[in-house]
């Protein structure tokens, strides 16, 4: 990146935390486009405007998250006989999934019952992924020029390495702690990722763990758990992915969560929002804010 000022050099420079920036949804329905994408590129690619626009509609206030996939590569969209892979992801600690199929036409999936895919229930669409973690690199330069430099290399780079299936997302949040990747089946997103710390991310993951110190947060829970977990984490030193639950009280800030780890013990986090200072653009090309944050002023031990 040399000297050239982005969103991105001037978060790190700023050392604004990752904790807690993580995008949020309880599934995700990810579908695969060739060819290219713009800044809303559900709605500007060459998926059908109308149909991207409806699946939207039809996600609103389900927790399900659509996004666009591609492979790694060239991105030439040619041929309008194709396939799309879907793929599927619930990622709920208690019971995470990902299924996989095919469809001729994406406006089959309006067919989907969101509401059922938000609560866990898949409905038996497609088939289990079988095989190790899928890495989402988000790339879509459209949005935001950090995720073209610095995503796109290394979705070439995890691709090439071979150690796991790897797609080029359309948009995780948080473009200025690029290059973000969103890993499955657990649906934890990361940031400000090296070629070595994302292997060691897909590594951990295969091995049904976390890796806390690259960590923006687990999508299936809302901001203020994530902060919570991430604090109990470096607490206690647990990596599992599943291991922790998290139970936000209802209200703003400040939130009270209780984490419950799966042998018993538990703790009450006490979670405030603020912004982030001094101000800094949250994506390149737009005006300098001040981002939301989110801090565990307090966490207390309780008895198991």
């Amino acid at each position: 990146m040399g000297r050239v000022s982005t969103c991105t050099t001037l978060s790190h420079e700023l050392a604004e935390p990752l904790a807690a920036t993580a995008a949020t949804a309880t599934t995700w329905l990810l579908i695969e486009q060739s060819g290219p994408w713009g800044a809303r590129a559900v709605t500007e690619s060459h998926l059908d405007a109308g149909l991207g626009a409806a699946l939207e509609a039809a996600a609103d206030g389900t927790g399900v998250r659509i996004a666009l996939i591609r492979r790694p590569g060239r991105h030439a969209d040619g041929d309008a006989t194709a396939r799309h892979e879907v793929l599927l992801a619930h990622t709920s600690p208690a019971d995470p999934w990902v299924r996989r199929g095919h469809v001729a036409d994406p406006a089959e999936l309006l067919g989907l019952d969101f509401a059922a895919l938000g609560a866990g229930d898949h409905g038996s669409f497609g088939a289990p992924h079988v095989g190790g973690p899928i890495a989402l690199v988000c790339t879509n330069g459209r949005r935001d020029r950090c995720c073209a430099l610095l995503g796109r290399p290394l979705a070439a780079d995890l691709a090439a390495a071979g150690h796991s299936e790897v797609w080029e997302v359309t948009h995780l949040g948080g473009h200025r702690f690029s290059p973000t990747v969103l890993v499955l089946p657990h649906g934890y997103a990361y940031g400000r990722l090296t070629a070595e710390s994302a292997k060691e991310v897909l590594a951990a993951t295969a091995a049904g763990h976390t890796v806390p110190a690259h960590s923006r947060g687990r999508s299936y829970w809302p901001r203020p758990a994530q902060a919570a977990e991430q604090a109990v984490r470096e607490l206690s030193g647990e990596t599992a992915a599943d291991a922790l639950t998290l139970h936000p009280s209802p209200g703003g800030s400040p939130w009270t969560v209780e984490v419950r780890h799966a042998d018993g013990r538990r703790w009450r986090a006490t979670v405030t929002e603020s912004r982030s200072e001094p101000p800094r653009p949250e994506s390149c090309g737009k005006n300098p804010g001040t981002p939301s944050r989110m801090d565990v002023v307090a966490l207390e031990a309780l008895s198991a």
